[in-house]
């Protein structure tokens, strides 16, 4: 079992920034990859940004490429996502997940999942 927990959400402006953190416990050993989903009232759950544990690879949504980046730090198991130039299309409450498949946009391949943490966005 691996344990996630998301802090970092909030409320900013359009154009600001904000670093959600994810910490992970348990059997962080077994992890292929970390990953972020947003979920806004209504729509789906969309995948955001992923980063395998080992190597660093990365991947992100269109939507989210070029304002979005995301790292993980090992040592502490944790994963972040950097959100820059933030648009209100953005706010969405924001899933650490993860998994151990390497299709890391597909929700389905994810084993593990965070409370979630709510990011807002004004105009």
């Amino acid at each position: 079992q691996v344990q996630l927990v998301e802090s970092g959400g909030g409320l900013v402006q359009a154009g600001g920034s904000l670093r959600l953190s994810c910490a992970a416990s348990g059997r962080t050993f077994s992890i292929y990859a970390m990953g972020w989903f947003r979920q806004a009232p209504g729509k789906e759950r969309e995948f955001v940004a992923a980063i395998t544990w080992v190597g660093s690879s990365t991947y992100y949504s269109d939507s989210v490429k070029g304002r979005f980046a995301i790292s993980r730090d090992n040592a502490e198991n944790k994963a972040y996502l950097q959100m820059n130039s933030l648009k209100p299309e953005d706010t969405a409450v924001y899933y650490c997940a993860a998994g151990h498949h390497a299709n890391v946009a597909i929700s389905g391949n994810y084993n593990y999942w965070g409370q979630g943490t709510q990011v807002t966005v004004s105009s």
